[in-house]
């Protein structure tokens, strides 16, 4: 298998693993059409999510600033309030999420709220 497909079939897995645990949708073609961007859209918190997957396992990840940025246009450009970047250390690993800081904002009011 070269490595392009492998790094596509990963990506889809992940993406799928994404929408089941998080209840969005997979963006065709990964986002890269010209209407819809990102790779996974949450509609109920008008969230976008960018998914970086690794193809093996590994102990560091590097988020790129360039990812980040970009997610963040792409969310405004489909009129969506949120985004986040998603990442994996292995394939089928656990997911890690990299937010800014309102959205962390948002997530401790609502724990708080939750606590009280």
């Amino acid at each position: 298998m070269k490595n392009k497909e492998a790094t596509r079939f990963y990506s889809d897995l992940h993406e799928k693993n994404i929408c089941k645990k998080l209840g969005g949708k997979q963006t065709s073609n990964s986002g890269a059409n010209r209407f819809q961007k990102g790779d996974v859209i949450v509609d109920k918190a008008s969230l976008l999510i960018e998914a970086k997957c690794s193809i093996t396992p590994k102990n560091s990840m590097s988020i790129k600033r360039d990812w980040i940025e970009k997610n963040k246009e792409e969310a405004f450009r489909n009129r969506l309030q949120n985004n986040c970047i998603c990442f994996n250390f292995e394939p089928f690993g656990k997911n890690f999420y990299v937010i800014d800081e309102n959205l962390m904002q948002l997530l401790i009011e609502k724990l708080e709220e939750e606590n009280t």
